[in-house]
């Protein structure tokens, strides 16, 4: 049984009648299935799951809910989230339309059936949250910060040296790397590098620079030099996996005494790169969309405002001021 048919059956399936189950089973599968991304599929799943163990604690059948009960679910996430904090407005964007996406697939698909599951997509008449594009809950690090960072990721160990050195230097997603087998590695016009699958299932491939592709030299051949598998591994075999790698940045962060310790995550060292890149390269757009892979300039254009607004905020000019 995939796990995107343990989802289905086991978050809806007691609320709803038989012999529905089986067939959004069928249908939630083949919609997780049909995203190209693997890191898309992962999110689909994890956002669609929160919705419906939210219609589960609520007493809600989620194929019968109505455009208030998806409003209800976006005002408990302002207040307490997740996981008991409130979630932030892109994260409840990403989520609505995560499942608004599901729902358009169930109607679409079973319009013609007997008894459809559902005859209309509530999510499309909820409140989608408004989204600042200059807002990011995102923390970054400074580049005494990242040295500090990449110091204790090397004392760890040969695995969180690579990653944590890939995540900064390539500016990659955690799904990316993470995702990475050794077949991957490869050479291109004197280039070392390693062939990725990114955000929409694309193909990219991103340079090794020597420093980085020594740290990976090394690990494979602390683990025997295979040929195949995944790239990077956890300290028990299994290939990593997202929460890994955020438990590891943070408790990296915690014995470097970075301040900000507690609110990194993977896409902090993505953050920090790309703004690295624009800093390096006196604001130069095009390189830094390049290089972060960005479909949309405008995506871009967020970092490089996000990286002056606290270094020239006019609260440092007006304490020379007004401050003691």
């Amino acid at each position: 049984m995939t796990d995107e048919l343990v989802v289905a059956e086991t978050t809806w399936a007691p609320a709803l009648p038989t012999p529905m189950p089986t067939r959004l089973a069928e249908l939630t599968t083949m919609w997780l299935r049909r995203q190209r991304s693997v890191h898309t599929r992962t999110a689909y799943r994890r956002d669609l799951w929160q919705w419906g163990d939210w219609c589960a604690a609520t007493g809600r059948n989620p194929l019968t809910a109505r455009a208030a009960d998806l409003d209800a679910w976006i005002v408990e996430q302002r207040a307490t989230g997740a996981r008991g904090k409130p979630a932030a407005e892109s994260t409840i964007a990403r989520r609505l339309s995560a499942v608004a996406s599901w729902y358009d697939y169930l109607v679409v698909n079973t319009a013609a059936d007997p008894e459809p599951l559902i005859a209309h997509n509530p999510a499309q008449a909820a409140a989608r949250p408004r989204i600042d594009p200059d807002d990011s809950s995102t923390v970054g690090l400074d580049r005494p910060e990242a040295d500090r960072l990449l110091a204790e990721a090397r004392a760890d160990g040969l695995t969180s040296h690579a990653l944590i050195l890939l995540l900064l230097v390539a500016g990659l997603r955690v799904g990316s790397a993470i995702g990475a087998r050794i077949t991957d590695l490869g050479a291109d016009r004197g280039h070392r590098v390693l062939n990725l699958t990114v955000k929409g299932g694309r193909r990219r491939r991103v340079p090794l620079p020597p420093a980085l592709s020594h740290a990976i030299d090394q690990m494979l051949a602390d683990r025997g030099a295979p040929a195949d598998g995944p790239l990077f591994l956890t300290p028990t075999g299994l290939p990593l996996y997202e929460l890994y790698v955020h438990r590891l940045i943070r408790r990296l962060a915690r014995r470097a005494g970075l301040a900000s310790a507690s609110a990194l995550s993977p896409h902090s060292l993505r953050h920090t790169a790309i703004t690295e890149i624009l800093d390096a390269t006196g604001g130069d757009l095009r390189r830094a969309q390049d290089f972060a892979g960005h479909a949309d300039p405008r995506t871009t254009r967020r970092y490089d405002r996000r990286r002056d607004q606290l270094d020239n905020h006019g609260a440092y000019l007006l304490a020379g001021r007004f401050g003691d």
